[in-house]
């Protein structure tokens, strides 16, 4: 238990004052243009001052085209960077080391972006297609021109130098869960016949000169993580073994983010099954890279058992949802398990949730308790 609790230093040169790293949580809090709210604001600075060590952003867009969410951060125009400074210094302020995860949706961004977020202002007018490598019409989606990609490229570099500019210690590269980065590692979805497709280093191609670029558009001891997922959205689980190897071998990125969804289980591909998921990665090679990972981390036991199968960090959803001070629970009690559910929409308001995000929860069966 203790050394979840030791500092953990980065490459990159900061160091973090314990293990403990806030999940980039999707919450839908500020404004429809992706301007910071204060309920956002609230809600992240919250958790810093709860003892996370590092404390990151829902998914920021970085790109207009790219916005999923409604009540999505944005990182995407300089009209974000007031919010994002505030925020910035807000985490900063509890000694927490403060990242923007950068998000572009693609093919599953929102088509219309014209109707607002219950309580939200502004707007945000484009309509268009989503974007993605490839035609696909599950989604309506038009498949990006070799123009179109640089430029969404382009765009995260962008975030990044705009989030270290808000004052932000680094960033965070979104390429798991089907967006618009693991859309192109997946060869269920990228279909491109052209330097951005086909075999695996083609598909790769687009993350790592994201990480290229936002690498050295940013000032020296900017910390920069990529988050994957092994699995689903047509992901092979081998490449994105093979493309860990690579990142952490090369050490151009700071630390590595699975979602796992449940870090203990075994791989959903028959053909791997035998050795737990988490193994295929922890086994890996780092050099100076750590390795984190997501997945059903909410008690005290469990956060440890991460730290003993290998992996450098617990990153923790659910559990910080429910306890701001999710790290100072389980240094206080070794045996910590969190608030059983369902939880009252009271109980969720004190931990920091705004309306917009408690009704958000609602959509998670059982997380929310019906009003009697």
């Amino acid at each position: 238990m203790a050394s979840l609790f030791s500092p953990l230093t980065l490459q990159s040169g900061a160091t973090l004052k314990n293990c403990f790293m806030l999940a980039p949580l999707t919450n839908l809090q500020s404004h429809a243009d992706g301007v910071l709210s204060d309920e956002e604001f609230r809600w992240l600075t919250l958790r810093a001052e709860g003892g996370f060590g590092h404390t990151m952003t829902c998914a920021a867009s970085v790109q207009e085209e790219g916005v999923g969410f409604p009540g999505q951060l944005g990182c995407h125009d300089d009209k974000h960077l007031p919010g994002l400074t505030r925020l910035a210094a807000g985490i900063k302020a509890h000694g927490s080391h403060a990242v923007v995860q950068l998000h572009n949706s693609g093919m599953r961004a929102m088509q219309a972006h014209g109707s607002h977020g219950a309580g939200q202002t502004g707007s945000v007018t484009s309509a268009r297609a989503p974007m993605c490598p490839s035609d696909n019409e599950e989604f309506g989606a038009k498949a990006m021109s070799l123009d179109e990609v640089k430029h969404a490229r382009d765009c995260f570099v962008a975030a990044a130098q705009r989030a270290g500019k808000a004052g932000f210690d680094g960033a965070e590269l979104h390429g798991a869960h089907g967006y618009l980065i693991c859309q192109f590692l997946s060869a269920e979805i990228n279909k491109r016949e052209d330097e951005y497709g086909g075999s695996p280093e083609n598909r790769a191609r687009f993350l790592l000169e994201c990480v290229d670029g936002a690498r050295a558009a940013t000032k020296p001891g900017f910390s920069l993580g990529v988050r994957l997922s092994p699995e689903r959205f047509g992901i092979d689980l081998m490449e994105m073994r093979d493309l860990a190897r690579l990142m952490m071998r090369e050490g151009k990125i700071d630390y590595l983010d699975l979602s796992l969804w449940d870090v203990f289980k075994e791989p959903q591909e028959e053909q791997w099954r035998g050795k737990p998921l988490a193994q295929y990665f922890t086994e890996l090679e780092r050099g100076s890279v750590r390795l984190g990972a997501a997945g059903k981390l909410s008690t005290a036991a469990a956060v440890s058992r991460c730290l003993d199968i290998g992996f450098d960090s617990v990153i923790i959803g659910r559990g910080a949802i429910l306890h701001h001070d999710f790290p100072e629970r389980v240094r206080a009690d070794a045996n910590f398990t969190p608030a059983a559910l369902p939880v009252s929409a009271d109980y969720l308001h004190a931990e920091g949730l705004s309306e917009v995000f408690v009704n958000y929860m609602r959509t998670w069966k059982g997380f929310v308790a019906e009003a009697a």
